[in-house]
C-alpha cells in the first residue's frame, strides 16, 4: 500500500542553499512551518553521500506523515527506505522505475510540455502518482529546465493531468509573491523560497498562507 501523500507544499532540497545549517535542519524547520512533502535532491553528491543525506532527512521526517522522495536515484530511494522517487524525462523510464520500486512506493515524473505529459498519461494507470509541471518561471536552481511555461501554461497542463487521473505540482521560480498566481495544480514545489530563507519555518508558513 502506497503511503499517504499531500502535495500541497512540496520542498525540493538544495544542499548549497541550505548552507552550514544543513539540509536536515532546514527540512525540520520547513515541516514545522507547513511543508507536506520533501524531495532530497543533490546532483553533486556521490551515491554514498546522497544515501547518508536521505537517511538523515528520513530521521527528521519520522512520525510527521510527510512523504520523502529521492530525486533520480532509485537505488538510494530503495536502500534508504524512502517513500518514493522522482524522475525526469531523461532519467530511467517511469515504467521501468515502477517495476523496480514495486507497488508500495510513490513515483513522480517531470513534465514540461504537452508531449512530456502525454508520456505520463500513456503509462498504465497507477504507474505515476504525481507529475511535476514546470518550470513555471525560469529559475537559477535548475538552469537547464528551459523557458518558463507561465501560470497559464501550467494550468493547462494540470487540467490535462487531472483529466487523466494524475495529481500535479508546479515547480520553477515560485516564491511567496508568485504562489497565488499558480492555479489548477494540487500543490507547489519550492527550492530557493525555503532553502535560501533565513527562517525556513516562516517561509513555509507564508507560502501556505499565500495558497
Amino acid at each position: 500500500m502506497r503511503p499517504a501523500f499531500d502535495p500541497a507544499l512540496y520542498l525540493v532540497t538544495d544542499t548549497a542553499l541550505a548552507g552550514p545549517r544543513g539540509v536536515p535542519e532546514v527540512v525540520r524547520a520547513a515541516v514545522a512551518g507547513g511543508v507536506t512533502a520533501v524531495q532530497v535532491r543533490d546532483k553533486t553528491a556521490s551515491r554514498r553521500e546522497l544515501y547518508a543525506l536521505t537517511l538523515a532527512v528520513r530521521e527528521v521526517l519520522a512520525g510527521t506523515g510527510v512523504a520523502l522522495f529521492v530525486n533520480d536515484a532509485v537505488d538510494v530511494a530503495l536502500l534508504a527506505g524512502a517513500d518514493g522517487v522522482h524522475v525526469g524525462q531523461d532519467d530511467l523510464p517511469a515504467a521501468e522505475v515502477r517495476a523496480l520500486i514495486g507497488p508500495d512506493r510513490l513515483l513522480g515524473l517531470s513534465a514540461g510540455s504537452d508531449d512530456e505529459l502525454a508520456v505520463a498519461l500513456a503509462l498504465p494507470p497507477g504507474t505515476v502518482d504525481v507529475v511535476g509541471i514546470g518550470p513555471v518561471w525560469s529559475t537559477p536552481t535548475k538552469p537547464d529546465a528551459g523557458t518558463g511555461l507561465g501560470p497559464e501554461g501550467v494550468a493547462a497542463l494540470a487540467a490535462k493531468a487531472a483529466a487523466g487521473g494524475l495529481r500535479s505540482v508546479a515547480i520553477g521560480g515560485i516564491d511567496v509573491g508568485r504562489a497565488p498566481l499558480v492555479t489548477g495544480v494540487d500543490g507547489i514545489c519550492v527550492v530557493s523560497a525555503v532553502c535560501a530563507s533565513p527562517d525556513p519555518a516562516a517561509a513555509a508558513r507564508a507560502l501556505r498562507s499565500a495558497r
